[in-house]
């Protein structure tokens, strides 16, 4: 009898998939947006070499990693199934830099009291507030100390991976075709793939496992631009600047005092772009600010990037001498449209989630995943939930029994890419 995943044991799946996970988060990977090269931290090596071994280990049969630091492993398909497309699934090696990922110390939960639960700093993590957590009352869960955040960004995707491909090695007679596993560098730097080798992938689709709570899938993400705002301005001594000076300072202050409150992150959800004024360094003479906007519609983002300019004439004019420039470039754009383009890619995880018992949501990615970068490049790729929660802060945790059927979902994806469709 054909093994049903659905019916796969839990607790064999999240013998898989914790201690994994346990162990990635304790690697230090930030990434920086400030450094050109890819990766732009030392500590993606070292979770890359770590993760090449392991799948070497495991006995998939291709591993690479290349000189970028892009894991590339592929599974050959099983005997009939030779002739199917390949599938892929994606994750990211970095975390965000917003809050300190060194010395990560995860807290293992094996049945969750449904307490608050007193974190380091003051913080904590309440039921009262957080509807999701309370629904984890007698379930395991994993969360910071509140020292750092957690890692489950992106780092939870990736253990779910290598759970499903090592039940799957485990088990020969479930029918698949060839399977392509990246781990991808600096995702959380938003520069969307750098150096990806693209010409080396085989995948007719993919996953990323970059979401959030259980049931969440996404085709349509932000589109996305950065701006680097430079303000010039006339230095002199402040006791003796009277009709000189225009301070650099209070020009990058005004400019972002400017950005509708209502439009901020903060302020906005759903379909709602914003502006969000990321860093801000300088001197009298010369300030820099770096803006991140998002919309998803192409016709937001204009209207924002032409609204910045306004904004930087005004500035001028209420800085005689100053200059303001802006330079601005795009990250990434809403993938919604190619994978509509391709609705079948859609329907297999639709249908895996339903074959799984799980009630899919579509909503949007309100930020983007290398999944929106690699559908540009031509492979369609949906975002998958994994479970996570609070990303990027020191209040973060993830619900493992949401892991474990974001891995048993990787596995149905694999074993209905394998079927004549």
């Amino acid at each position: 009898m054909q093994t049903r995943i659905r019916d796969i044991d839990d607790t064999r799946l999240a013998g898989l998939i914790v201690p994994r996970f346990l162990n990635y988060v304790r690697c230090w990977t930030a990434s920086d947006h400030h450094v050109e090269a890819t990766p732009s931290t030392p500590g993606q090596w070292d979770l890359a070499k770590a993760l090449a071994e392991e799948l070497r280990g495991l006995g998939v049969g291709e591993v690479e990693l290349t000189d970028h630091c892009y894991v590339i492993a592929r599974l050959p398909p099983g005997a009939g199934a030779e002739s199917r497309p390949a599938v892929g699934f994606l994750a990211h090696l970095d975390t965000a830099s917003d809050v300190s990922g060194k010395d990560v110390k995860p807290r293992m939960v094996d049945c969750y009291d449904g307490k608050i639960i007193r974190l380091a700093g003051g913080l904590a993590l309440d039921p009262a507030l957080d509807a999701a957590l309370a629904a984890q009352k007698g379930k395991a869960i994993i969360h910071t100390d509140g020292t750092t955040l957690l890692g489950a960004d992106d780092k939870a995707g990736i253990a779910e991976i290598m759970g499903a491909l090592e039940w799957l090695l485990a088990h020969p007679e479930i029918k698949h075709g060839p399977v392509e596993i990246v781990f991808s560098p600096d995702e959380e730097t938003g520069k969307g793939l750098p150096e990806f080798p693209l010409g080396r992938i085989k995948s007719a689709a993919c996953y990323t496992l970059d979401g959030g709570p259980l049931g969440e899938l996404e085709v349509e993400c932000f589109n996305a631009w950065e701006i680097t705002a430079r303000f010039q301005g006339r230095a002199i001594h402040p006791g003796y600047a009277r009709g000189i000076m225009a301070n650099a300072v209070l020009m990058a202050s005004s400019f972002a005092g400017m950005f509708p409150r209502s439009e901020s992150p903060e302020a906005t959800d759903g379909y709602y772009g914003y502006y969000n004024a990321m860093e801000i360094k300088g001197t009298p003479e010369l300030c820099s600010l770096e803006i991140y906007i998002r919309d998803f519609e192409k016709t937001g983002i204009e209207r924002r990037l032409a609204a910045l300019d306004a904004f930087a004439r005004a500035v001028e004019a209420q800085f005689p001498g100053g200059k303001v420039m802006l330079e601005s470039k795009a990250q990434y754009y809403n993938m919604k449209e190619k994978i509509d383009a391709r609705p079948e890619v859609l329907e297999i995880l639709k249908k895996a989630a339903a074959n799984l018992g799980i009630e899919p949501c579509l909503k949007p990615i309100r930020g983007g995943t290398d999944g929106s970068r690699l559908t540009e490049l031509g492979i369609p790729t949906p975002n998958i939930f994994t479970g996570g929660r609070n990303w990027h802060g020191r209040t973060e945790w993830a619900a493992v029994s949401e892991m474990i059927l974001a891995c048993k979902l990787v596995i149905e994806l694999i074993r209905l890419w394998g079927e004549d469709l």
